[in-house]
């Protein structure tokens, strides 16, 4: 096949499988806080003394020091955007506002900064197989261009009722699609052999719920089956490298430069109709949203 090896059926299963738990976890962790607080704060404290010291330690394939940092940044994102939605007057504070874009935008620039490493590397390192290349620095480009058109944070709201969901309604749908693209672009260039499960259903289990359960709630829903996803990993690393399984990249090199040049004309395409949106409309990113006027905005604005 072209971006990975043959796919038995059972792997197949399991993608689905692997693609409604993490919706299903990430749906009960929206509805009650005391979920949220189990998973993103109990849980990872027991992960960190008892079991990720065994499994993912120096050699492993998620034994690096990105693999480290992101499992902890999305649950910083986790527990800062519960702290937004729980705790009276924070969706009100313009600082507190700021951390969404943040955390996203450092997430974000970790993996661009892999990326250019990643350039440099070839053949097995840290477990994983490496083909750096020009790819890399197509990607790390539209990783940046993904980040310079994060906008509307001061628009975001608490939505109400039970589940109390951080929405953010300038976040929409085409800047979302531009991110997938270029997050199944990063993991396929740098963990080419976890893409299938990291990159391709991580991805949709937080996108599905971001298009038609809870519209504008997507960064939330990405944080916590990020957070899932790399607390599952780190603990069960064997899964997505050597498990019966797993399903490995074709590491093509021409995968590879399809699906970089796919990312990079995504973020460059947001990014254009960004700069249009802004001067057409003398709108500062940095102080107002800047898609108000569209109809997929309004419909969010007017759910919540």
């Amino acid at each position: 096949m072209f971006l990975f090896e043959a796919m038995p059926w059972y792997s197949v299963l399991m993608w689905f499988v692997v693609l409604g738990g993490l919706m299903l976890v990430n749906e009960l962790a929206r509805m009650s806080k005391w979920v949220s607080i189990l998973l993103f704060l109990a849980l990872p404290i027991v992960l960190t003394i008892a079991v990720w010291p065994n499994t993912a330690g120096e050699g492993s394939s998620v034994g690096t020091w990105f693999h480290w940092v992101k499992v902890y940044s999305a649950l910083a994102g986790c527990l800062g955007f519960m702290a937004l939605r729980y705790v009276k007057g924070w969706d009100k504070n313009k600082y507190v506002l700021m951390f969404p874009a943040i955390i996203l935008a450092v997430n974000i620039l970790e993996a661009v900064i892999r990326d250019f490493q990643v350039y440099r590397l070839n053949g097995i390192v840290d477990g994983v197989m490496m083909i750096g290349g020009p790819w890399n620095i197509m990607n790390g480009i539209a990783g940046l261009l993904n980040i310079i058109t994060i906008s509307g944070w001061m628009g975001i709201v608490v939505s109400k009722g039970r589940s109390k969901d951080m929405i953010w309604p300038d976040q929409l749908w085409f800047w979302i699609i531009a991110y997938d693209i270029w997050n199944f672009a990063y993991v396929y260039n740098c963990v080419s052999d976890h893409s299938f499960y990291a990159g391709a259903a991580l991805l949709i289990s937080c996108t599905i719920p971001a298009f038609f359960f809870k519209k504008g709630a997507w960064l939330q829903h990405r944080a916590q089956t990020l957070a899932i996803w790399m607390m599952f990993t780190m603990s069960f690393p064997m899964f997505v490298g050597e498990s019966k399984f797993a399903v490995q990249s074709s590491h093509s090199e021409t995968a590879l430069w399809v699906v970089s040049a796919l990312s990079l004309a995504a973020n460059i395409a947001v990014f254009v109709y960004h700069v249009y949106k802004i001067t057409k409309h003398k709108r500062n990113p940095l102080k107002v949203e800047v898609y108000t006027d569209l109809k997929a905005y309004k419909a969010i604005a007017e759910q919540n």
